[in-house]
């Protein structure tokens, strides 16, 4: 499996998406530090919000294969600038997470998110939930995961 670095704000999913593709039981705690697992680097939402942790993403990149820029499906805001993804020389991949709390009639939202991500550089857009296991399969795909679903 290709090793993953998963960016994004502080509660968009990162930390329960890694507990989804590792297959253990998903339960919530705040990410205080990189947290490195054999296949997935998760990182504090902090080293987003702030640009003064910039380079310790661009540092930490360097143990990856690429990098996954996440948006959960309810935010508002434009959280990554355009061209983020110059900071790594990675492959870089989109993931929309929480598609479960996706409002009906959200077609215009989730359009402008795939639109931030698209803007910041992603080139493969992911919507999955990892509550429902929606979309999960077709991100362990593109990974290379051995025990796809």
């Amino acid at each position: 499996m290709k090793k993953v670095m998963f960016v994004g704000a502080v509660g968009v999913g990162k930390t329960t998406l890694t507990q989804r593709l590792k297959g253990v039981d998903i339960s919530y705690h705040k990410t205080q530090a990189i947290q490195f697992h054999q296949e997935i680097i998760d990182t504090p939402g902090e080293f987003l919000q702030h640009r003064e942790f910039y380079q310790a993403l661009m540092v930490t990149s360097a143990e990856a294969d690429v990098v996954g820029l996440l948006l959960a499906a309810t935010e508002k805001q434009q959280i990554f600038p355009a061209g983020f993804v110059s900071l790594f020389n990675k492959p870089v991949i989109g993931v929309i997470t929480k598609m479960d709390l996706l409002e009906e009639g959200g077609e215009r939202r989730l359009a402008m998110l795939e639109n931030q991500l698209r803007s910041a550089g992603a080139k493969e857009i992911f919507k999955i939930s990892s509550v429902e296991n929606q979309g999960i399969q077709a991100l362990r795909q593109y990974l290379g995961a051995d025990d796809v679903e």
